[in-house]
């Protein structure tokens, strides 16, 4: 992504709340204001990624730490969704929410986005006068 994507963590056994802060966006569908974990794995800001085309989720931990937890990238017809709950220690793929949030993900990032574009050798728009 271009920076080094260093962040603060920790695991410390503790509630994770993710706050949903786009509830307009299609990854958001069927999640109320805030996913709660009981258990979780700390990340924490400042986390040295790109500013996000849009920001969906963001977390806060018991220990008091806050951190963009859902985000989304364009690049060129491409779609991706950095979602940061899930720790092997922790059994969070099991959480209903969770999972609606990946399957929200695919559909949105396996939906077309903008006209294909023209590539290779263009036949001039109007007559080149001097050839």
């Amino acid at each position: 992504m271009g920076t080094t994507c260093n962040l603060k963590w920790r695991e410390a056994n503790e509630k994770e709340r993710l706050w949903v802060v786009n509830p307009a966006h299609p990854i958001t569908e069927g999640i109320g204001a805030f996913i709660e974990l009981e258990q979780e794995e700390m990340y924490g800001e400042h986390f040295d990624i790109p500013v996000p085309d849009e920001l969906v989720f963001i977390s806060w931990f018991e220990g008091g730490e806050v951190f963009r937890s859902g985000c989304t990238y364009y690049r060129g017809k491409g779609k991706v969704f950095y979602f940061r709950p899930g720790h092997e220690t922790y059994p969070t793929y099991h959480n209903k929410d969770i999972l609606r949030v990946i399957s929200n993900a695919v559909r949105w990032a396996g939906l077309p986005r903008g006209a294909k574009p023209v590539y290779g050798n263009a036949q001039p728009l109007e007559t080149i006068a001097n050839p």
